[in-house]
């Protein structure tokens, strides 16, 4: 350098060659670059901060580095685009992005990669809510929670800052949204897998899994890159309430291949399947009529289901849990988890089925119901229920009677029990039939007091006069209570009072019997009579005791048989003197 002539240089001429032609030469080695246009470079250096690309100009352009996140593998040497804001700045510098040289081609990238169905890269830059959001060309994608993964995703946070691989599944070209999935992907991976391992696969044959799911209906298991589910019944030979105490995620089990479908790609499996059934490890030894232990698994409606040993249940029907005739729900004598004895009603080891029942373990009571309940005894029973002809009521529990509606009062007319006697009152009853076989009790209650009709009738005779109260008005009648709790009967004519009135509801008046019927219960009476006849027997009276009156009448006596002769002729004399006056 000592032999440059720097003052030539700085005249401009070196050389022979001039400043201008240098400057000139210079120039054409550099790339012609305008700002606003997008352009390749080759990357000179990479750090945490910032990115130093060469785009052939006379000065290198910084960019930072936080625009390449979603490429962590980016090194010096590679080529990227960039998009140049400025060719020089206020300080001279060359101002260039990569972000926006990707954004510029990035819709037309996007689409292609959709319609091509592309591979793409893609920067998970945050959480948001349902799924996370993807940098994908430098546009903002959705990646749904559910597009994650095959298996369901418990902490999202694990993939913020993470470079995927995505398939854009979504576009929508008016609001410019893109949404992508790396669920695809895998599932076309896992599909060549799935096929493979469904071809190899045998009933019966057992695997060794993975738990990957639980739910409320069975546990999936993941079979090496097929899943199969165990159904809740097959996870044990007992009940199983919830599947989450027989099994935990993650867990490595081995399990029985139950069925397969090849075309739907379901596989059934089963735990409880790799161990003995219980039935064939119950006591060879029980026997109808044994009493066994048990504990309440399940109540319904019908009956209880009784489990004697895990795996193995035997049911109570309702009906073999009281002697009663009344079925009710089970849920009135058992609940779950009751711990009970019982006794075997039947057994069937090859249908794997017991009944059971707990009515056995006390007497039956109709055994010795002539004992107990003989005809002409007196009880106390308790109203269950009517019917139009009848109280059924309970004495104890399994023995049950009818009072017929025609036993409940001697005097009283019942048109229905439930003016006698109330659901669930006590009633005093005695009996007076035995019906072993349809285990029933004919019951009586009016029976309870001797029949006072053999009193009425010397009291209510007919003729007698009573007081009475109109109780009751009927189109034919009215109902008329009288003493000692009886009953009669008057019809509307009966009821005309002496003002010619006719008598109301209510009203206390003197009644006549004029009918008495011991048999039929019947009295008839008459409050009309009460004066119609007293009238009568007045008059009557009256006749008797006035004298009889006879009219005075010119006495006639026999002319021809007291005349005489001479008689006949002074009349004659008489005569012709008054015809001679005349």
């Amino acid at each position: 350098m000592q032999d440059f002539n720097w003052d030539e240089f700085e005249k401009g001429t070196v050389a022979n060659v001039s400043k201008e032609e240098l400057d000139k030469a210079y120039d054409e080695t550099l790339n012609k670059v305008a700002d606003h246009q997008v352009v390749e470079g080759k990357v000179v250096s990479v750090d945490k901060k910032e990115v130093i690309v060469n785009i052939g100009y006379k000065s290198d352009g910084i960019i930072p580095a936080t625009e390449f996140r979603y490429n962590p593998d980016l090194k010096a040497g590679d080529t990227v685009e960039v998009y140049v804001e400025s060719v020089e700045d206020k300080s001279g510098k060359l101002l260039l992005s990569h972000k926006k040289a990707r954004l510029s081609q990035a819709w037309d990238r996007v689409n292609q990669a959709l319609e091509e169905q592309q591979i793409i890269q893609g920067f998970i830059k945050c959480r948001t809510k349902g799924g996370m959001i993807v940098d994908v060309f430098g546009i903002e994608a959705f990646l749904p929670g559910s597009q994650i993964d095959v298996h369901p995703i418990r902490d999202y946070d694990q993939f913020v800052g993470k470079t995927m691989e995505f398939k854009v599944v979504k576009i929508n070209q008016e609001f410019r949204n893109v949404v992508v999935s790396h669920k695809a992907l895998i599932e076309q991976e896992l599909e060549a897998q799935k096929q493979e391992i469904i071809s190899r696969l045998e009933k019966g044959q057992i695997l060794e899994g993975t738990v990957k799911n639980i739910t409320s209906y069975g546990v999936f298991v993941d079979l090496g890159g097929v899943d199969g589910l165990i159904h809740i019944t097959d996870l044990s030979w007992g009940r199983v309430d919830d599947p989450k105490k027989i099994v935990e995620l993650d867990q490595k089990i081995n399990v029985v291949i139950l069925d397969f479908d090849e075309e739907k790609k379901r596989i059934a499996l089963g735990l409880k399947q790799l161990t003995p059934h219980p039935w064939d490890a119950l006591d060879p030894n029980l026997k109808v009529g044994d009493h066994i232990k048990g504990k309440v698994v399940v109540i319904a409606d019908y009956g209880a289901f009784v489990e004697v040993q895990p795996g193995v249940e035997g049911l109570i029907h309702v009906s073999e849990m009281s002697w009663s005739q009344h079925l009710r729900s089970a849920q009135e004598f058992l609940k779950v988890g009751d711990e009970i004895e019982a006794v075997i009603l039947t057994l069937d080891r090859e249908e794997r089925k017991m009944s059971l029942g707990i009515k056995q373990l006390k007497e039956d009571p109709w055994e010795a119901i002539e004992v107990k309940y003989p005809v002409g005894s007196k009880h106390t029973a308790k109203v269950r229920n009517f019917t139009n002809f009848g109280v059924f009521v309970e004495l104890e529990e399994g023995v049950d009677g009818l009072i017929h509606i025609s036993d409940l009062s001697w005097t009283k007319k019942v048109k229905h029990p439930s003016e006698f006697t109330k659901v669930g009152e006590p009633i005093d009853v005695v009996v007076l039939d035995i019906d072993k076989e349809n285990r029933r009790l004919s019951l009586g209650h009016k029976q309870l007091e001797d029949n006072p009709w053999d009193v009425f009738e010397a009291k209510y005779t007919v003729g007698s006069v009573h007081t009475g109260k109109i109780t009751e008005m009927l189109e034919k009648g009215a109902v008329v209570a009288l003493e000692e709790n009886v009953e009669g009967f008057a019809t509307p004519k009966h009821l005309v009072k002496e003002d010619g009135t006719q008598a109301q509801l209510g009203e206390e008046l003197e009644f006549k019997v004029i009918e008495f019927n011991k048999d039929s219960k019947r009295i008839i009476l008459s409050h009309s009579r009460t004066f119609e006849d007293a009238q009568r027997d007045e008059k009557r009276a009256a006749r008797k005791a006035a004298p009889r009156k006879k009219e005075e009448s010119p006495k006639i006596e026999n002319v021809a048989a007291s005349t005489t002769l001479g008689d006949l002729d002074v009349l004659a004399n008489l005569k012709a003197q008054m015809e001679k006056g005349e």
